[in-house]
């Protein structure tokens, strides 16, 4: 039997929260966070999912009606938790990309209040190509065609502001959103009463989520089938654990009950400690164990830290290179542990290819930070860090292709390609002409990274050996060195 409503009885909700992105994170996090406001106070939200690009779920979530089940599993307090709950708050997916009317339509909803979003580290992002009159293909144009349709239907009515809490892991994304929407604005030759608008009336608050999501349980799926007495192609599975961080005035506590469910939501002035500690620790570390573990065979994170070789190395890039490239802070040493802990969580399966997505942003936001940090703190560079680092550009390599396809940036898959071909077409043995390559695509990084001296030499050097001896040889000597 299919998961529909025709074959589940929920009520239907009020459209009050568009949403934009159908992946696993938002869907065990936001949504489930949405239904348990519904269950517990009474919150009657429903949501309308746009699939921000051409291809994704929305199709699938769809045909289920937007029903799907949510696994929880960890240890609380000592106690083993596995929790299953059916989530029905979300109403309808539109792709805007066939269905762009529609799209535009949710701008009309009277009851709409609220804007979450996850587009990954590369959805926040100006796209000078993008207009108002065609489909556009960002996530903050798309946003923009949003709001101004908004505007224009409710003649400007103040009342009509949307709340706005993205959930890209970048710094500032809610500041940084309403600045690219305003630029768009003003690229679009849009009125000043609406930008007045959307400074007045809608509110973007800066977050900060924390949850480990692995996702689509596929190995067991047969059987949580039968267990459920559905089929149910949407079952994700996320750890026990959750924080919500929101910056931004305390008005939000007023119209998310998140306080009365017990969800462990925290609103505050300043972000940027719990930031530092969740970025740069977990997504960092997630980050340097991607391309460490794929080249060495491994399928998942709990492989990767259960790996006696590079589970070690791992934990030493963390407690050695990570943590003393942070400002000191209460806790900072526990948190790191927990999270190695949270890796090796046992009851979800936490795939290395699924983490692997747009690698070169990721790397860019979680990572970089501490390379450039612990260089400024002890005037050289973290050897394990840098190993990962040459170990992601290995992983690019086109030879890798049939073991491991990169989802990224085209623009970025292209420059990976284009270097490594040149070399394998030059019989070269020169890898600085790839790491001088990679390190001057400002477009990555922000900057040219050529610039640090020392580090194009460093990560030649390294990825040398990866080439010529494998992961394994550089992993060992650089363990032994740390």
């Amino acid at each position: 039997m299919k998961l529909t409503r025709e074959n589940i009885t929920v009520p239907a909700k009020p459209i009050r929260i568009v949403q934009f992105g159908e992946g696993n994170f938002l869907r065990a996090f936001i949504n489930w966070m949405i239904q348990e406001m519904n269950e517990k106070a009474n919150f009657d939200a429903g949501v309308a999912v746009v699939q921000p690009i051409p291809q994704g779920l929305g199709e699938l979530v769809n045909a289920q009606d937007g029903l799907y089940h949510l696994y929880l599993k960890g240890i609380e307090k000592g106690e083993l938790i596995n929790k299953r709950q059916l989530i029905d708050c979300i109403q309808k997916v539109i792709n805007p990309y066939e269905n762009y009317q529609d799209y535009l339509d949710l701008a009309k909803e009277d009851s709409l209040q609220f804007v979450f979003s996850n587009t990954t580290e590369a959805g926040i992002s100006y796209n000078e190509n993008d207009t108002l009159e065609h489909i556009q293909n960002s996530f903050p144009t798309k946003l923009t065609a949003l709001l101004y349709q908004r505007f224009s239907h409710f003649n400007g009515d103040e009342k009509k502001g949307l709340t706005i809490l993205p959930c890209e892991l970048i710094d500032k994304n809610g500041q940084t959103l309403k600045e690219i929407i305003l630029k768009h604005a003003t690229d679009w030759e849009l009125s000043a009463a609406f930008k007045s608008w959307i400074n007045s009336a809608c509110t973007f608050y800066n977050t900060l989520v924390d949850r480990i999501v692995p996702g689509f349980p596929k190995d067991r799926i047969e059987e949580i089938h039968e267990e459920l007495g559905y089929e149910d192609q949407l079952v994700v599975e996320g750890e026990q654990f959750h924080l919500f961080v929101i910056e931004g005035d305390s008005k939000i506590k007023d119209i998310l009950p998140t306080e009365e469910v017990g969800l462990n939501v925290i609103v505050t002035n300043n972000q940027a400690p719990y930031r530092s500690r969740k970025v740069r620790i977990l997504n960092g570390a997630h980050t340097c164990l991607v391309p460490l573990g794929l080249l060495s065979g491994l399928e998942t994170v709990k492989e990767g830290v259960d790996d006696k070789e590079v589970g070690s190395f791992l934990e030493s890039i963390i407690k050695n290179e990570i943590v003393p490239s942070l400002p000191a802070s209460e806790g900072i040493e526990e948190f790191a542990n927990d999270v190695l802990d949270r890796f090796r969580n046992p009851f979800i399966k936490h795939y290395l290819k699924s983490i692997s997505l747009n690698s070169f942003p990721k790397f860019n936001t979680r990572v970089l930070p501490s390379i450039v940090s612990f260089h400024q703190k002890n005037g050289s560079f973290p050897q394990g860090i840098l190993t990962s680092f040459a170990s992601l550009i290995k992983l690019y390599d086109p030879k890798n292709l049939k073991e491991f396809k990169p989802q990224d940036n085209q623009e970025i898959i292209d420059l990976l390609a284009n270097l490594w071909a040149d070399f394998y077409i030059n019989g070269s043995t020169d890898f600085e002409i790839i790491i001088e390559g990679v390190l001057s695509a400002t477009y990555i990084w922000g900057q040219n990274l050529n610039e640090l001296e020392g580090l194009q030499i460093q990560l030649s050097q390294n990825l040398k050996q990866i080439h010529n001896e494998g992961i394994s040889s550089l992993i060992e000597e650089k363990f032994s060195l740390s």
